[in-house]
């Protein structure tokens, strides 16, 4: 039988083009029904933390990456019985012992060794010995292979500009004072013009965890002072102590354009910015009420992000993973980490 006329004809060509269509969409997507092989699963990347970078070790059972941050396919474990399946393996500083005694013997091929720091160079010792040893570098500096900051901004179209009631005018936490630091001096000097109302185990007024923000809270400005100056170096004193709490930074680190990467230019006062810090106190003393809200603007914009959980720092390892460079060694760390 065939079909009558033109008609007909074109009616059997667009049923095969159907069924042709249909056809390979259905290879298409279910492609190992007809090619025989089984879908390959996929490996979490699977990083092993020699030893933990706190003293407190949290819990890391289970899909901890994904439960809390949302990063699939990544596997934290301290057992260091799995070094040869492991793709990645962290070593804190903190944790290293001079001399590798303590390092595993060898590397197996193609796994990657991970130095993590967070402290400044001013304060990391013994660098030298670990030449020719890490493959990537996880720090608080912009250049490292894997980027963990003490804190950020993040954009909250929701925001809005919540400051603090005040009664006083400026106030530091202060855990360590050694007379040699930069920031001691510059506290001396600054002392001379205004009252600093001063905490911490320096002063013999320790404050709890639930007691810093809301005791910080009630200052107008906030002592940001880093214990040394290093490119990136911008800590927990910014992000947590002053512009979480509801205060003015008025800081001293990096170089005010280093600041301004991290942060809007109208967000933070810098010692730099005055001749002298006769000036800065006057400028402190005599600001304006409106002057003053204007460095809360930022608020509108963005809320403090803090990273404060070693887990969460240690799953961006896994969503910086692929696009790391393998295969690379550092041959002289302390070079890196002073540069």
């Amino acid at each position: 039988w065939l079909p009558r006329g033109r008609a007909g004809l074109k009616a059997v060509v667009a049923a095969g083009v159907f069924v042709t269509a249909v056809w390979h969409l259905r290879c298409f997507l279910n492609p190992f029904e007809f090619s025989g092989e089984a879908p390959k699963p996929v490996e979490p990347l699977m990083v092993l933390v020699w030893e933990w970078p706190s003293k407190e070790v949290p819990d890391i059972s289970g899909d901890v990456c994904r439960e809390l941050y949302g990063i699939q396919g990544c596997w934290l474990t301290m057992e260091r019985w799995l070094l040869r399946q492991a793709d990645v393996v962290v070593f804190p500083h903190t944790r290293l012992h001079p001399g590798r005694d303590r390092l595993p013997k060898e590397k197996p091929p193609g796994q990657n060794w991970v130095w993590v720091s967070l402290e400044s160079p001013s304060n990391t010792k013994a660098l030298a010995g670990w030449n020719q040893t890490f493959n990537w570098v996880m720090t608080y500096r912009r250049d490292s292979d894997i980027f963990i900051p003490y804190g950020k901004l993040v954009p909250n179209h929701s925001a809005t500009v919540n400051i603090p009631m005040k009664t006083n005018l400026v106030s530091w936490v202060i855990s360590n004072y050694h007379r040699s630091q930069k920031r001691a001096e510059v506290y001396r000097n600054l002392s001379r013009y205004l009252h600093v109302n001063i905490y911490g185990k320096a002063n013999k007024k320790p404050l709890c965890k639930d007691c810093l923000l809301p005791t910080t809270s009630k200052s107008k400005f906030y002592l940001a002072f880093e214990n040394s100056i290093h490119q990136d170096y911008i800590t927990e004193k910014l992000w947590r102590n002053s512009l979480m709490a509801g205060t003015v930074p008025v800081v001293l680190g990096p170089p005010r354009a280093n600041y301004e990467q991290f942060l809007p230019a109208d967000s933070f006062i810098h010692v730099d910015d005055f001749s002298s810090l006769a000036e800065l106190a006057t400028f402190l003393k005599n600001m304006s009420s409106s002057r003053y809200r204007q460095f809360f603007s930022w608020q509108k914009q963005y809320s403090v992000k803090l990273y404060s959980d070693w887990r969460e720092r240690i799953c961006t390892i896994c969503t910086a993973y692929p696009s790391l460079p393998h295969g690379h060694v550092y041959p002289d760390l302390e070079s890196w980490f002073n540069t």
